[in-house]
């Protein structure tokens, strides 16, 4: 059921990047299961298919979208069929973005933009296309970015990764200061260790999973819902007083 079959009760809407599976995927269902109509972003289109069952099960109305954000002339027909499909965003959650491996003394020029391209351009313009429309339409509601705990402290052979969160996490300050007087607050959340399906083959080394465990205070991974619960959490009228903030979601990692 969305706004449009239901006069009588306005559903709030959110878009979602890099929601085929994982964080991205459990996002976009706990926003759905939080009375949101979703819409959700993969760079294949097909990818989506689990995802968008998962919300309609929950009588969430969901549109599956086709979005590179390496691609920047694809970001404004994005944003143009959501605001087509539900008429505003309320909600918008960056969790699309790449990672790389590598020490820095072999990192190549095309490395470097395979991951600054989605992680920081491609986010930066679709908040900006996003935004506007937010704007022109009087829209207040938030914008949530994914950062990582590699954006505020050191880690061997992730430093384009880390430095890309790094940004991001400026970012967001930057455009909560801009936005604030038109009631848009941005923030985000920098998990450290999740345990999702493209962990698992590191993960699967013991010997590799206890050295990082032994960095976690609470000496344990986050799962996919913790994180989505934390974005509910800064969509939420809860969060209203929240702006330009960093949610260290990291077991304690960055304590130390």
């Amino acid at each position: 059921m969305n706004a449009s079959t239901d006069p009588g009760r306005q559903r709030r809407t959110a878009f979602v990047t890099g929601a085929a599976t994982g964080i991205g995927a459990a996002i976009a269902v706990a926003l759905a299961r939080n009375g949101y109509d979703v819409a959700v972003s993969a760079r294949q289109a097909e990818r989506l298919a689990d995802t968008e069952k998962q919300i309609s099960a929950l009588g969430a109305h969901a549109v599956p979208l086709a979005l590179d954000l390496s691609a920047l002339e694809e970001i404004e027909p994005a944003v143009e069929k959501v605001f087509q499909a539900f008429g505003r965003i309320d909600v918008l959650v960056n969790n699309a973005g790449a990672t790389l491996r590598k020490p820095v003394l072999e990192v190549t020029p095309d490395e470097w933009e395979s991951v600054m391209q989605p992680n920081l351009k491609g986010t930066f313009f679709l908040c900006q296309k996003a935004g506007r429309r937010m704007i022109e339409r009087g829209t207040a509601g938030c914008i949530i970015n994914l950062a990582s705990a590699h954006g505020v402290v050191g880690f061997p052979n992730r430093s384009v990764y880390g430095i890309s969160k790094a940004a991001l996490i400026h970012m967001t300050r930057m455009l909560a200061i801009e936005w604030a007087g038109y009631g848009i607050r941005v923030n985000a959340i920098a998990p450290g260790t999740v345990e999702t399906a493209s962990r698992a083959e590191i993960l699967a080394d013991p010997k590799v999973k206890e050295t990082m465990l032994n960095r976690v205070p609470l000496h344990r991974f986050a799962t996919p819902l913790e994180i989505a619960d934390a974005v509910c959490f800064m969509a939420s009228p809860a969060a209203a007083y929240m702006t330009g903030q960093t949610l260290m979601f990291d077991g304690g990692l960055t304590a130390y």
